[in-house]
C-alpha cells in the first residue's frame, strides 16, 4: 500500500468518526467541531482522490446512523471446462464478476442474485459464500469509500444475455486468459484465490 492510499485510509477514518460524532452528539458545540472535521476529512480525500469537494459533498449522503463499511457483492461463476463468467462494463470496457453494491432489505444472497440477473440476464442459484475481502488489503485504485466484498459461488439456471446501460458484454475466459480487468472492482488474484477455493473446495476465506 502506497503512501496516498494509506492517507486515503485514515482519512475515511477520521470522516467516519466525525459523522458518529454527529450521529450521538448531545452538545450544539460538538456538533459544530464535528463538521468542521468532517469538512476536513472531505477536503483532504479532494486532493488524495482528485475529486473536486462539492462531487464528494453530493456523493455521500448524510449519515443518520453510525457510519459502516459499504458492501460490495460478486459472483463467481464456472462452466464445464472451469472457465469463468465475466462481464464488460460500459463505463470502461473492462471486465469484472457480476456484482455491484448490496441493496437495503435484501440478503446478500438475494443480493448478489440480483446483480447477476440485472446484468447479464442469467437467473442463478447459490453455491456457498468462498470468501469476505476487505478492499484495503489490495492493490485497488483509491476510492472514497470503505469496502468489503462478499464473494459467492454461484451457478447459472436459465436466460440468455440481453445488453443494458451498465454492461455491454458477458463471456467465459480461460484464466489464464483473462481480458483487461477492471481494477476497482476485481484483481487477477482475487480473482485467483477465488478460483482455487471454489475448484479445492477449500473453507470461506476472510481478511
Amino acid at each position: 500500500m502506497d503512501i496516498s492510499e494509506n492517507l486515503l485510509n485514515q482519512i475515511k477514518q477520521v470522516k467516519s468518526l466525525a459523522e458518529a460524532g454527529l450521529v450521538f452528539n448531545k452538545e450544539n458545540y460538538d456538533a459544530e467541531r464535528y463538521e468542521e472535521l468532517r469538512s476536513l476529512a472531505l477536503e483532504m480525500m479532494s486532493i488524495v482522490s482528485d475529486k473536486p469537494v462539492d462531487q464528494l459533498k453530493d456523493f455521500f449522503l448524510p449519515e443518520q446512523d453510525y457510519p459502516t463499511a459499504k458492501v460490495d457483492v460478486r459472483g463467481l461463476i464456472l462452466n464445464d471446462q472451469n472457465q469463468v463468467l465475466l462481464v464488460q462494463e460500459t463505463v470502461d470496457h473492462k471486465w469484472t464478476l457480476p456484482g455491484g453494491w448490496a441493496d437495503v432489505g435484501l440478503t446478500p444472497a438475494e443480493n448478489v442474485l440480483k446483480e447477476i440477473e440485472e446484468e447479464t440476464g442469467f437467473k442463478a442459484e447459490v453455491i456457498r459464500l468462498l470468501a469476505v475481502l476487505d478492499k484495503r488489503n489490495y492493490p485497488h485504485p483509491p476510492q472514497t469509500h470503505y469496502v468489503y466484498k462478499l464473494c459467492f459461488l454461484c451457478k447459472i439456471q436459465e436466460g440468455s444475455f440481453d445488453p443494458n446501460f451498465d454492461i455491454g458484454g458477458v463471456d467465459w475466459f480461460d484464466m489464464h486468459k483473462l481480458p483487461e480487468l477492471s481494477a476497482d472492482r476485481i484483481l487477477e488474484e482475487q480473482l485467483v484465490k477465488l478460483v482455487k477455493i471454489a475448484q479445492d473446495d477449500n473453507p470461506v476465506y476472510f481478511d
